[in-house]
């Protein structure tokens, strides 16, 4: 298939589902409107707003360097990356998953890292050809209600979700870039023949479907639903809403183990699309600066990337995590991933 398609299938989902990260106004200027001087530069972010913009002002208060953003999806924004190809406005974009920055980086639309920047970076959460670099970490799990579910009554492992006592009781965000990378893990791992009957099979066990991660976790807080597959850290955003500890809540999260593809760690990263904009590297450099992933820790609960560095209380440490053995780089297939969940019936 064409690499290029992949622009017009997730799209086409963006569009089916309304489906969006965050605001989706265009930017307030373009590439073309940059100064001499080199001192602003426009980012494409699949991550949130609310999430993302106070560290882009610590950013330019800090220097001086103006950011033009559009917010949206990850999907929606690879997909907008990929229809603009070399002519887009964007010098960096601000991923929320591996394997989107792994589709843009195919499509050659990358420019190589600086390898100081990279060396901060373990080799697993990085571009094996130096085309994007993590920026935080998080791990797949199942969220549940501590009051309608027995811990002893949780799988062991993702596929059992499609089994017969789980009907109509776990929530999934087919559209949501986390879930696809998850699917595109599960072919890495299981091959795609188990992994198109695994989401047949989900599809037909009455799955609760939601527009994003944060839905599900506040629909089994509700008692609305028993459980969902979202990432780690929407349990300590829930919990920093409500002003409360996250192990005092009526909600936990169940990581698999046995290196299950359902506890795969993925990155949210950036890759630089301008290369000669020096203002682009600098955004980079301070997301992996020290303040930068104290942000993303202590904010987002997310895992930092770099040394010296706290991850989330309560949480194994990335080394102590039972995920399972995958090269992120092979993540980059989106768009088999993409039409294998349509196919299933899970969006549509």
């Amino acid at each position: 298939m064409r690499r290029t398609s992949l622009a017009v299938t997730l799209g086409a989902i963006v569009a089916l589902t309304a489906t969006s990260c965050g605001d989706t106004t265009e930017p307030a200027s373009n590439g073309d409107e940059t100064s001499a001087e080199q001192e602003s530069l426009v980012l494409y972010s699949g991550r949130n707003e609310e999430l993302i913009q106070p560290l882009i002002d610590t950013f330019s208060e800090e220097t001086g360097i103006e950011v033009d953003v559009r917010y949206g999806g990850t999907a929606e924004m690879a997909a907008q990356l990929l229809e603009e190809g070399e002519g887009s406005p964007a010098d960096v974009f601000l991923a929320q998953d591996a394997g989107a920055l792994g589709a843009v980086a195919e499509e050659g639309l990358f420019d190589e890292l600086d390898a100081e920047l990279l060396d901060q970076v373990p080799e697993a959460y990085r571009d094996a050809e130096d085309r994007w670099v993590g920026l935080s970490g998080r791990v797949r799990t199942l969220i549940y209600n501590t009051d309608t579910v027995d811990e002893a009554d949780l799988p062991e492992s993702v596929d059992e979700l499609t089994g017969s006592q789980y009907t109509g009781r776990v929530g999934v965000a087919p559209t949501n870039a986390s879930f696809q990378s998850f699917v595109t893990a599960h072919r890495e791992i299981e091959g795609e023949e188990a992994t198109q009957t695994f989401l047949d099979d989900l599809a037909a066990n009455d799955p609760q479907i939601r527009e994003g991660n944060g839905e599900i976790v506040t629909d089994v807080a509700d008692g609305v639903i028993d459980m969902g597959l979202v990432n780690h850290y929407y349990l300590y955003g829930r919990a920093k809403e409500l002003g409360e500890d996250p192990a005092e809540l009526n909600v936990a999260n169940h990581l698999f183990s046995g290196g299950d593809v359902g506890s795969l760690i993925n990155v949210a990263g950036v890759g630089v699309l301008n290369s000669e904009n020096p203002a682009a590297a600098s955004l980079a450099e301070f997301m992996l600066s020290t303040d930068g992933q104290t942000y993303f820790a202590e904010e987002t609960a997310e895992y930092p990337m770099i040394e010296g560095v706290e991850g989330p209380e309560g949480m194994p440490s990335l080394q102590e995590l039972d995920a399972p053995d995958i090269d992120l780089n092979r993540l980059d297939d989106l768009e088999t991933s993409v039409e294998m969940i349509v196919e299933s019936g899970l969006v549509g």
